[in-house]
């Protein structure tokens, strides 16, 4: 999220949300050995050119969990999220994408609390505006928020 509370989403063509575009929070596998933080650092920079340090992003304050296929592929995910707050939206720099990130995202938008309430696209995490709004009004919760994986559960 940036100084005017705008949030960094990517377009993306994925068969479980069917024909629609969906738009997507940064983010990606966990490596072998990695952590969490470590994961959610290094695909920041993949996905965005934005860097920081794992320290940096503070504690998960929401998770998700389901299935999503990519081609012939079927992905069992448990999604973790971070709130990073930057001083003014960064420069996205999409050159370090892998080549399946490449494949199934298509562009990306900073998006104001307003447009994801008004969003006719299907918008990933569910949920994603109330939990910014909470995590803005009340800070970082005790224990992560669980969302709904599911589009048609939100």
């Amino acid at each position: 999220m940036d100084d005017a509370q705008r949030v960094l989403l990517f377009s993306a063509l994925i068969e479980a949300a069917g024909p629609e575009t969906c738009w997507l929070t940064p983010g990606g596998g966990v490596r072998l050995g990695e952590t969490l933080a470590a994961a959610a650092a290094r695909e920041l920079a993949e996905e965005t050119g934005h860097l920081l340090a794992a320290h940096q992003l503070g504690p998960v304050v929401a998770t998700c969990s389901g299935q999503w296929t990519a081609g012939e592929q079927v992905f069992l995910a448990t999604d973790s999220f971070f709130f990073v707050r930057v001083s003014a939206a960064p420069t996205v720099d999409t050159s370090r994408q892998e080549t399946l990130e490449r494949s199934l995202l298509t562009g990306f938008r900073w998006w104001t609390l307003a447009e994801l309430d008004a969003a006719t696209d299907l918008v990933f995490p569910v949920g994603l505006g109330g939990l910014v709004r909470q995590l803005l009004a009340t800070g970082t919760p005790a224990r992560p928020v669980l969302l709904p994986w599911n589009w048609a559960d939100g």
